[in-house]
Parts: structure tokens; C-alpha cells; sequence
């Protein structure tokens, strides 16, 4: 993949965001042959990106493979390690798919469900822009900040 085809710009203030570090980390750690280790973050994070046209070369209907459903994880452990720098709380993603593409995406912080999001077409899983892409990221850990702050006991336990 060159430079010129990427959807994110190498200079893009996305990349700069704690999101992003965290989720290029978490895309290098699933990287087991270390391939993305000396990729830019922009090219890591490059899959995320379903802008008009990639979206047209994806089918309607498709059963998500391995690579989309790692991608989805890594998202979603992005957010949980987030919320964990955040209220010292660890957080656990659990991602329930069918075969199919359709499931939900949880989010666990001791006994309390801060997340909870329904799955659709996940093979067709990504973002408009680098900017969307965090302000979802950014509305998620709000919200589950938000739902920890008012039920601290059920979150500690």
C-alpha cells in the first residue's frame, strides 16, 4: 500500500490523539509476524478508514473475516485501556458475532455493563474519516466514564 492511497494523512491531528496511540498499539500487538512494526501510525490505521469508494468495492451482504473481526477487537481494547487510564478500573470488551456479521460489542468494568453496542454488517466495519472514527471513540469512553462515575460501588467490585 503506497502513501498516496492511504485514507489518513501522515500529518492528520487524529494521530496525535491518545485514541490513536492506543489503538495503534493495539493493532501492532495482534500483529503476531511484527509486519506493522515499522509501519507509520497512518498506515496501521489505514483499515479503519471505509471511505465512499472502498465502501462500494464491499459487498452488501458478507460474512466478516478474521482480519475485520481483530479489527473490531482492537477498537473495542482501545476504549477498554482507556477507560482503564482513566478510573484505574480495568474494563473488558466482549464481542459476540455470528458468523453472519451480527452480534454485540459489551464493555465490563467489574459487575457493571458500561458499553453496550449492537452489531451489523461488521464486515463493512469502519469509519468516514480518522475524525469520526475518534469522535466515536471519544463518545463511547464518555459515556462509559460517565456510567462508572454513577455507579462507582458496582464498578469496583
Amino acid at each position: 500500500m503506497q502513501d498516496e492511497q492511504l485514507a489518513i494523512a501522515e500529518g492528520d491531528p487524529v494521530l496525535q490523539s491518545s485514541f490513536a496511540a492506543e489503538l495503534v498499539r493495539q493493532m501492532r500487538a495482534i500483529d503476531s509476524y511484527g509486519t506493522s512494526d515499522s509501519w507509520p501510525a497512518n498506515k496501521v490505521l489505514d483499515p479503519f478508514i471505509l471511505t465512499k469508494e472502498r465502501l462500494r468495492e464491499l459487498p452488501l451482504v458478507g460474512d466478516p473475516d478474521e482480519i475485520v473481526i481483530a479489527r473490531i477487537q482492537a477498537f473495542y481494547n482501545a476504549i477498554a485501556a482507556q477507560i482503564e487510564q482513566e478510573c484505574g478500573l480495568q474494563a473488558s470488551p466482549i464481542i459476540s458475532l455470528s458468523h453472519e456479521g451480527f452480534g454485540r460489542a459489551l464493555m465490563i468494568v467489574g459487575k457493571l455493563v458500561v458499553m453496550d453496542r449492537a452489531l451489523r454488517d461488521v464486515h463493512r466495519f469502519g469509519f468516514p474519516s480518522p475524525s469520526k472514527m475518534k469522535d466515536e471513540a471519544d463518545k463511547l469512553l464518555s459515556v462509559a466514564l460517565e456510567i462508572i462515575g454513577d455507579h462507582p460501588q458496582v464498578a469496583g467490585l
